[in-house]
């Protein structure tokens, strides 16, 4: 057995999941105006798979690449993000391997 350990990845692990999407966006900006007047703007700092982005001073929500974990909920000091799990069959599919 080697003693040379692989240094592993994130972005090789990330490009393993598929993802099914949904045409049903299961994260719901409940106010946009309320991201509007936002300062921190959180939501585009927390989430690990990039879906928030602020964008001509509007939030864009691009659902179909959510890893589920919830982060954006969390970090959104406005409690302003509706997250569910998407619906059954939809989302991501993790690999590990």
């Amino acid at each position: 057995m080697s003693d040379i350990k692989k240094k592993v990845n994130i972005d090789d692990k990330l490009f393993l999941n598929t993802y099914i999407a949904d045409t049903v966006s299961h994260l719901i900006i409940k106010d946009e105006g309320v991201c509007a007047n936002c300062d921190e703007k959180n939501c585009t700092k927390f989430c690990p798979a990039g879906v928030y982005q602020y964008k001509d001073s509007k939030i864009v929500v691009g659902f179909e690449g959510c890893l589920e974990c919830g982060a954006c909920r969390v970090a959104c000091p406005h409690g302003n993000i509706d997250w569910s799990y998407p619906r059954g069959g939809f989302g991501i599919q993790f690999r590990l391997a």
